[in-house]
């Protein structure tokens, strides 16, 4: 099983913020220098590499002198906006000791939850990916409000695997994984070097209480691999302060908790397009994109369509049609009004008629699933 981590070629990687902060004490930058070489050897080898780092709030916090976390919001949102200056500053500073650009990104619950804003990220974030450059990404504390926060970044993180359709994520934590006991309280608790993430067993064992600098504990670690299990990824949870700790992973050495998704990345993927999405609206294919969608694993190019209909918004789900039939249902990456302006064009042509090009595609095949 472990394979299934030396083979992966894009990873999200989560690191805590009591790794990052060194307990509260401020900012760790011995500890994210060595975290950093590892995560450029990662990227030297052909790994595309997300990293979702906790630690503004912790960072302010220790800034502040304050020890234990805010439970008001304005004072969180000020934490928050106090340490993200000095967090950011860290990692670009230590990646750009290594010749790597970053790209800072602050995300909300309803940057996702918006099916425009999430294929606008998804851009984004495939753009950076392609560019080499390495997203840094965090909650933005400091406009969340208790309706929209994710809660804990170990949520977001398996969010962001959703969104970049990551093979694996690593939980970088101040524990050496998923014990089958208390290892504070139980000197005889076991390790669990493999599991499944669905498996209703580990509820018993993941406890939930989190850090005083945190928000997570185990229970949302655990969470947090079953959220990433919906588009096909694998969860590791492993010490952050072992030595080497992505090295090995790399290698393959059986090291921390991988927690391992039901079904493959594809079905997964497959299965939350098409139980998830009500429909807003209909393309009707010519015979070359129907072709295309069922014999080629291809994308919908405005090409392929002769008719719009209905009303939708970029994001939002669509039926592919020809002769009374459909063919597949995808998110659209048009509105039905940028549609309407492109069908029946090559993707060369959209720039001209729009003024802009969001993508090539009008349907990507990556959100698009035959029926």
């Amino acid at each position: 099983m472990r394979s299934k981590v030396t083979g992966a070629q894009r990873w999200v990687v989560k690191i805590g913020s009591a790794l990052l902060t060194a307990d509260g004490k401020g900012l760790d930058r011995a500890a994210m220098s060595v975290w950093v070489e590892q995560m450029v050897a990662l990227h030297e080898a052909g790994v595309e590499l997300v990293l979702v780092s906790s630690g503004a709030v912790a960072a302010g916090m220790s800034r502040l002198g304050w020890t234990a976390r805010p439970s008001a919001m304005h004072e969180l949102q000020a934490a928050a906006a106090i340490g993200q200056m000095g967090l950011v500053q860290a990692w670009e500073s230590s990646f750009a000791e290594h010749g790597r650009h970053t790209a800072q990104i602050l995300l909300t619950h309803d940057d996702l939850s918006d099916r425009k804003r999430y294929l606008n990220a998804r851009s984004t974030l495939r753009a950076l990916v392609e560019l080499k450059v390495i997203p840094v990404i965090n909650e933005n504390d400091t406009v969340v409000t208790d309706e929209i926060r994710f809660g804990d970044n170990d949520t977001l993180a398996a969010l962001v695997a959703n969104l970049v359709e990551a093979d694996l994520l690593v939980i970088l934590t101040d524990r050496d994984g998923m014990f089958d006991a208390d290892p504070r309280n139980n000197p005889d608790a076991q390790l669990i070097y493999e599991a499944r993430a669905d498996d209703p067993a580990l509820d018993a064992v993941a406890g939930s209480v989190g850090g005083a600098l945190g928000r997570g504990g185990m229970q949302t670690k655990l969470r947090a691999a079953r959220l990433a299990a919906r588009s096909g990824a694998h969860t590791i949870i492993v010490g952050g302060r072992l030595e080497r700790v992505l090295d090995r992973l790399k290698a393959g050495e059986r090291i921390g908790t991988l927690l391992s998704p039901e079904r493959g990345m594809l079905a997964a993927r497959k299965q939350w397009l098409a139980g998830h999405l009500q429909t807003r609206g209909t393309l009707v294919l010519d015979e070359g994109a129907v072709s295309a969608l069922s014999q080629g694993n291809k994308s919908l190019l405005p090409v392929g369509v002769k008719l719009v209909q209905g009303s939708f918004r970029r994001g939002e789900m669509v039926v592919c049609v020809a002769d009374g039939r459909e063919i597949a249902r995808g998110l659209a990456n048009y509105s039905a009004l940028e549609a309407q302006k492109i069908i029946g064009q090559s993707s060369d042509a959209i720039v001209g008629l729009l003024g802009y090009m969001a993508e090539p595609e009008l349907v990507h095949r990556d959100n698009l699933i035959l029926v």
